[in-house]
């Protein structure tokens, strides 16, 4: 199993700025994808922001030009930076990850608990 740990979450008023990190653990996996999505209330979960294992990243459309993904493939952990935040990204942040057991074939997906950003008007 995978393991995901995040942290960085809270309340912030609107303009300013969050990081979330994430750390990723197990034995005798590689991780492949990783990156953030989000859930807000009654909403269904959407991408934020990814990064593969070589770097190439890709956003969410609302979020492009404010947050910026980063990684550390090294030590498996992502972070996200988030500026000019909005109250519509008032969410439950997942950290995501896409990892392969060593000696298996097929790679599968795993989530962290998600950590709560609140944005005030």
């Amino acid at each position: 199993q995978v393991q995901l740990v995040e942290s960085g979450g809270g309340l912030v008023q609107a303009g300013g700025s969050l990081r979330l990190s994430c750390a990723a653990s197990g034995s005798n996996y590689r991780v492949n994808d990783m990156g953030w999505y989000r859930q807000a209330p009654g909403q269904q979960r959407e991408l934020v922001a990814r990064v593969t294992r070589g770097g190439t990243t890709n956003y969410a459309d609302s979020v492009k030009g404010r947050f910026t993904i980063s990684r550390d493939s090294a030590k498996n952990t992502v972070d996200l930076q988030m500026h000019s935040l909005r109250p519509e990204d008032t969410a439950v942040y997942y950290c995501y990850s896409n990892a392969l057991r060593i000696g298996y074939f097929t790679p599968n997906d795993y989530w962290g608990q998600g950590t709560q950003v609140t944005v005030s008007s």
